[in-house]
């Protein structure tokens, strides 16, 4: 027998309709995502109407494609069918990216468990290169990975944007990383951007509106143990390869660790292409 939309199912019947467990059907309650339409006062029985059952099965297939539970109240609580549809195309792009991450990295560690890491250290030229001292402008924060490329980028841009009052910018503007940034580990890092006047910097990181993380510093003049990379090696994991590469160069040379390890760029990031050199990948020795 048919049953109409608008009839109230007990929550068992509701659940073998929908092909969920009555635990379920009460997470998604609890978190918004698909409400029983009567709750009985006096028993707490939960009831739900039939007509109920599309959305049930749609929280189940959204769950299905490991969505969080946020993401699936967006998309359920879409205005309209073509915002959720779109809602649905944005967490798919995410997935599919770190999808194709996920694969970079593994095919990276597949080489290295296989033996192959001086292979891919051999495509990288290391050297070393005296770097004197200059005064810096700085902003520092605790990030972690997926976080990381967006804040340097902003990060050196408020400092470039800052340096106009500091004398002007006298080098190459560098990332420091005084610990490991991953998906476990926050840093911090430390964006740089050399600069002409200290007296000027000092002022300027002092003025208003700078947050807690700015500051000037005079940076000791530096042997650099670097390899020059491409836009395309700076993504993740193609970059450590190169930090990699440079530690197993220092090794063979004798030389020991002065400080901790930092990207260069040197280059217009926008304009180059994937196969510009962009970047030194460098540490600092004795």
């Amino acid at each position: 027998m048919d049953v109409r939309d608008d009839e109230l199912l007990t929550i068992g019947a509701f659940a073998a309709r929908a092909r969920l467990s009555a635990k379920a059907l009460r997470l998604y309650d609890r978190l918004g995502l698909l409400a029983p339409a009567h709750v009985d006062e006096a028993s707490g029985y939960r009831y739900y109407r039939a007509g109920q059952v599309e959305r049930a099965r749609l929280v189940a297939m959204l769950r299905q494609l490991d969505m969080p539970l946020a993401r699936v109240a967006e998309v359920v609580g879409a205005a309209d069918p073509a915002q959720a549809a779109e809602r649905l195309a944005a967490y798919w792009a995410d997935v599919e990216a770190r999808l194709a991450a996920q694969r970079t990295l593994a095919e990276y560690l597949r080489g290295r468990l296989s033996g192959r890491s001086s292979e891919m250290h051999g495509t990288f030229e290391v050297e070393t290169v005296e770097v004197p001292a200059q005064v810096v402008i700085a902003e520092k924060r605790h990030t972690l990975a997926d976080e990381l490329p967006a804040w340097i980028g902003a990060s050196l841009g408020r400092l470039e944007e800052g340096a106009a009052a500091c004398g002007g910018i006298t080098g190459a503007p560098f990332v420091v990383y005084h610990s490991e940034v991953s998906m476990e580990s926050d840093g911090p890092a430390e964006s740089c951007v050399p600069v002409a006047d200290e007296a000027a910097a000092r002022a300027w990181a002092a003025g208003p509106g700078r947050g807690r993380g700015v500051s000037v510093r005079v940076e000791p003049a530096r042997r650099l143990a670097r390899t020059r990379i491409t836009k395309a090696q700076v993504a993740h994991p193609q970059i450590l390869a190169a930090f990699e590469a440079v530690e197993a160069w220092m090794k063979r040379e004798g030389l020991e660790y002065d400080g901790p390890c930092r990207e260069v760029y040197f280059a217009d990031w926008d304009a180059a292409g994937p196969q510009d050199p962009v970047c030194d990948v460098a540490f600092p020795v004795r």
